[in-house]
């Protein structure tokens, strides 16, 4: 995890930046003798709002916003300034398309201390250290990996909403198959759990996802509830992607319910995150070096859920983990 800055109950991240030093030495394809940098294209977080917003903001943001030394606000603004709003959303959708696979069924990664180039199906896709992937429904994949223990298990649900149903009406291509809360709870989590372990979830904000995550799917997968993180995302000029709402209206934020089994350190509540956003869909921020800490294990075993891209010493099962790996999506430095 890249911290920009941090202070208290708030932790300001470049995502873009973590993900540069995991791409450090990547064995080129074409020479094996030459090593190649990579990361993530910067125009993917070029983020800016179309208007402002004079709505009230939570006083909490206000206040963080103004504790981030002005050099931290400058270098995000210098480096992410490159397209318009317009062009990064056009830019997005094309990759979105553009990274459609069929890897159903298909298992990998990387045992190695460094990060690698593979060859799948005809296509290219970086591959971090230390990490594996299984392509395929993630219930069935779970059952396979019955008898493995994990410390840190994080989810990013097919939460179902209206949105996602209507742009499967309009292009089946642009969207992936929603869960109803009862199908995420009945995924064999515990059956995955270490004796003291970390389960997170991230959950959109609608009240009934909220509630299910803590009356239905923790208790299934046999977790204690601790506490709720939020994630701010805000643009490159620190202004939130859009005013704050009430109801079901949408909110510039996300939230990261947090769990446990057994005994874990002191975790924060109601911990802040800020980043400018990738604009890839569902790409969202790693969180993994910041859970660590409140673990007492020296090497920690790490599962994500639904993933849709690779981390370092982690497991990650969904039927698109590779979708952001992609080559094209990658720039040298």
């Amino acid at each position: 995890m890249s911290i920009l800055y941090r202070e208290n109950n708030f932790v300001l991240i470049d995502h873009r930046e973590f993900i540069s030093n995991i791409y450090k030495g990547v064995t080129d394809r074409k020479d094996s003798l030459k090593d190649v940098n990579y990361t993530i294209i910067s125009k993917m977080f070029s983020i800016k709002n179309c208007k402002k917003y004079n709505n009230k903001r939570p006083r909490k943001s206000n206040e963080v916003i103004k504790e981030i030394p002005s050099d931290v606000k400058q270098s995000i603004n210098n480096q992410y300034n490159l397209l318009d709003t317009s062009s990064v959303r056009d830019l997005s959708r094309t990759y979105f398309e553009s990274t459609i696979f069929n890897h159903l069924g298909i298992n990998g990664g990387n045992n190695s201390n460094v990060p690698l180039q593979c060859e799948v199906k005809g296509e290219y896709f970086l591959i971090p250290n230390n990490s594996r992937f299984f392509c395929g429904c993630v219930k069935e994949q779970c059952q396979k990996l019955a008898g493995n223990k994990y410390d840190i298990v994080i989810a990013d649900p097919p939460w179902w909403n209206k949105y996602i149903r209507r742009l499967k009406g309009a292009n089946d291509k642009l969207s992936y198959s929603m869960m109803y809360n009862e199908d995420i709870a009945s995924i064999p989590v515990k059956e995955l759990l270490s004796n003291n372990s970390l389960v997170v979830v991230w959950c959109t904000n609608a009240p009934s996802n909220i509630n299910a995550v803590k009356d239905i799917i923790f208790p299934e997968w046999g977790i204690e509830y601790v506490t709720t993180w939020f994630w701010l995302k805000v643009n490159i000029d620190f202004e939130p992607l859009c005013k704050f709402g009430a109801g079901y209206e949408k909110q510039p934020y996300e939230r990261v319910i947090i769990g446990k089994v057994g005994e874990v350190e002191d975790i924060p509540s109601d911990l802040l995150l800020m980043s400018v956003p990738s604009a890839l869909h569902s790409h969202k921020p790693p969180l993994v070096d910041l859970l660590k800490p409140y673990l007492n294990v020296k090497e920690v075993k790490i599962i994500e859920l639904f993933a849709r891209y690779l981390l370092p010493n982690t497991t990650s099962i969904g039927y698109e983990p590779l979708k952001w790996q992609h080559i094209s999506l990658y720039e040298e430095i």
